[in-house]
């Protein structure tokens, strides 16, 4: 009888640590719990400590309320003038409405996690569709992104999820047309420096037409100047020597300086004969004239 009496007790203490122990809900500070009854969403708790619930009857599930990171499907996208490119992204949001996430996509992270990479996806291909590879390659990230954002806009709100940040981590070409771009855009390069290097001889030869031509205005400039000085030294130089031979004292003398130069410039061709006449100032020196 007291067996039977002890067992009866402890297997309602059993049954009520049980029941206890099932009521006793824990919220974390970094979740949100989620109280079912027979599969109906009946409260929502939001912030952390213990809470309550009926055991047996209801149950409760958990979503993370922080900051989640979901790395989207590397993907291709066209661009406006007809080119492939390889897309590889990001995206950073959160749940900000449990009951809507509950009512829309049955709480389901993997369908959350489907539903932004069609949003997304479909964002990045209109906003590559409207740009040129070139434009995409030379764009800014941050500016990419932002139109990304931009276009998605709040249609994951519809799903009580809160769409933070789309990031591009990579935006490439496909492996088979990344070296015809890569040729092609080498070759652009060496045409504008081909450019640039005409230009730069043409202004050269400018610059040295005009220098030879300046040159030569200074040599002509040069000469001219040096046959008016050479002019003036010819007029001094008669003058001096009109001046001299208006001196009867140095007339003489001037004479027949003049005269030994003569006879310089006679004996020094290599004839050893010179004439000379009477009156010759030189005759004084070679001959006794009475």
């Amino acid at each position: 009888m007291k067996l039977k009496k002890a067992i009866v007790i402890a297997a309602v203490a059993v049954i009520g640590i049980i029941g206890i122990s099932g009521s006793v809900v824990v919220t974390q500070q970094n979740e949100y719990n989620v109280i079912r009854q027979f599969g109906r969403v009946m409260d929502i708790r939001t912030e952390p400590g213990v809470s309550f619930k009926i055991p047996f009857i209801q149950t409760s599930d958990t979503f993370p309320n922080t900051l989640l990171l979901y790395d989207l499907p590397i993907s291709d996208v066209i661009t406006q003038d007809k080119k492939t490119m390889v897309t590889d992204s990001f995206a950073l949001w959160r749940i900000s409405d449990p009951q809507k996430f509950i009512q829309s996509l049955n709480g389901q992270m993997s369908v959350a996690e489907n539903r932004i990479s069609s949003n997304v996806y479909q964002a990045v291909k209109n906003v590559i569709s409207s740009k040129t590879q070139t434009e995409v390659i030379s764009g800014r990230d941050g500016e990419l992104a932002a139109a990304i954002k931009e276009n998605v806009g709040d249609t994951m709100e519809q799903y009580g999820i809160e769409l933070v940040a789309v990031e591009t981590k990579h935006l490439d070409l496909p492996s088979d047309n990344k070296e015809a771009v890569y040729q092609r855009m080498i070759s652009e390069r060496n045409n504008i420096a081909a450019s640039y290097t005409a230009e730069g001889e043409s202004e050269a030869t400018k610059i040295r037409s005009e220098t030879d031509k300046e040159v030569e205005i200074m040599l002509s400039e040069a000469k001219a100047k040096a046959e008016i000085l050479r002019a003036e030294g010819e007029a001094e130089y008669m003058k001096i020597l009109s001046a001299a031979y208006s001196d009867e004292s140095r007339a003489d003398f001037y004479s027949f300086v003049r005269a030994l130069d003569a006879a310089e410039a006679s004996l020094s061709s290599g004839d050893k004969t010179l004439f000379l006449s009477k009156d010759s100032p030189l005759v004084e020196i070679f001959y006794n004239v009475e």
